[in-house]
């Protein structure tokens, strides 16, 4: 295996690489992390004393702003360590309990539900439209959905809501229940003990326990959308932590958009399977084992710097025979789980990142393992990139993973993670992704 062609560390410490999945070139230069205009790139900005504020209600997404959002479609409340969901609820009811996640539509969709009616003649379910005659027959839900199209088209050059007829609301307001573009938003902004603006709750901050379901129900809702639009082909799953990273509110969510094609990675990916099937072991696992970037991992999942992104990024694999986050078991969703969830705790809840998903899309007939990135936004591509399309990255790999062991070791030591191996900890097998066995 020639990995040299993709990874060259210089003898003076510049590694210069290629990701094999993109073909994007990087160089890393020692010491560029240190760089004054760095300092504080995709840091959280602010520090402000949170004296006199209500922390349970800093943003629209917060639990005492349920009706900035649109109506819910789902909740999970949680008594002890007992989760229970509540699906479509009334808006009467929105105030009696309290959400841990909901799952509500995204107010300004990405790919809108006239799209998918326009380009396929798509009709939502018949229950979606059932739910929105029931939310309309209340006073309170009529409400709801008047103010949300109103803050909606203040954004855009259309009429204002109070110029629209009950008929117009209800047709602006169709997408909030049977769009494919859904958000599923956790429930606090800040930590219970924050005392400055900086102590904000990211998915690290979250217990190992709220974590797991975090991601189950973004499984969940990635399943129901795919069952509810037979057109689409992919959903896209991310989470954009902090604006940096594009985030619109420094709270905790994350976003599915359901597609009509794969995306040029994932056809890259998909080509190069077809091609060879163990190519995600060949240069992402055991890559990552020769060069000693793997960091962690446990019975399900494993975790390495990835090479070749114009951020610093994270790369956590599952090692599951199963290719779709909805086909894996719950122990091995659990383990998936676990891992990021490590790796967002030890990156901290200041760094600005992106989480990305990728999977097998349903139509595929060749595998790729579920792999999740996180890629910290902490540089901003500059006029030598453009110009040459290498693009700098401000950490070297080594320098990335020697970031996260010892914070790893750290939250072990303090029963903040479950279930990891650590460094040399790692059996770092062969081929330990097994999708390609079936």
């Amino acid at each position: 295996m020639h990995y040299s062609t993709f990874y060259n560390i210089m003898p003076d410490g510049t590694v210069k690489q290629i990701n094999p999945f993109t073909g994007n070139e990087v160089w890393a230069v020692p010491g560029r992390a240190s760089k004054p205009s760095q300092n504080g790139i995709g840091m959280t900005e602010a520090e402000h004393a949170l004296e006199g504020i209500d922390l349970q209600a800093v943003c629209s997404f917060c639990e005492k702003r349920y009706f900035e959002a649109p109506p819910e479609k789902s909740r999970w409340i949680r008594s002890d360590h007992e989760w229970t969901e509540m699906a479509a609820l009334q808006p009467e009811q929105y105030f009696e309990t309290t959400a841990e996640f909901r799952r509500v539509a995204n107010l300004f969709e990405i790919v809108t539900l006239d799209y998918w009616k326009k380009n396929y003649g798509y009709h939502p379910p018949a229950h979606e439209l059932e739910r929105m005659e029931r939310y309309i027959a209340s006073p309170i839900g009529m409400k709801h959905l008047a103010d949300i199209v109103a803050y909606k088209l203040s954004f855009s050059s259309a009429s204002h809501a109070a110029e629209l007829t009950e008929a117009e609301i209800l047709r602006h307001s169709e997408p909030f229940f049977g769009g494919c573009h859904e958000l599923i938003i956790a429930r606090r902004h800040f930590r219970p003990d924050a005392v400055s603006g900086s102590d904000l709750v990211s998915s690290g901050e979250l217990s190992v326990e709220e974590h797991g379901y975090y991601f189950q129900i973004t499984v969940e809702s990635l399943r129901e959308i795919m069952l509810r639009n037979r057109y689409v082909r992919y959903v896209s799953v991310f989470q954009n932590w902090l604006r940096p990273a594009g985030a619109s509110f420094d709270h905790l969510h994350k976003q599915l958009v359901g597609l009509d094609e794969w995306g040029a990675s994932i056809t890259r990916q998909v080509k190069m399977l077809k091609d060879d099937p163990n190519v995600f072991n060949e240069y992402g696992a055991n890559f990552a084992a020769m060069y000693n970037l793997v960091f962690a991992e446990n019975d399900h999942a494993i975790a390495f710097v990835g090479i070749g992104h114009r951020f610093p990024t994270i790369e956590i694999f599952s090692k599951s025979f199963n290719t779709r986050p909805y086909e894996h078991s719950p122990e091995e969703l659990r383990g998936v789980s676990d891992l990021v969830h490590a790796c967002h705790a030890a990156s901290g809840p200041g760094i600005s990142c992106n989480e990305e998903w990728y999977y097998s899309p349903v139509d595929s007939i060749v595998k790729m393992p579920w792999h999740v990135l996180i890629k910290w936004r902490i540089n901003v591509t500059a006029g030598f990139e453009g110009g040459t399309s290498i693009f700098i990255n401000p950490m070297t790999p080594v320098e990335m993973r020697d970031r996260m062991v010892p914070r790893l070791y750290a939250l072990r030591d303090a029963g903040a993670v479950a279930g990891i191996r650590i460094a040399e900890e790692c059996h770092l097998e062969p081929n330990p992704l097994k999708y390609y066995m079936r």
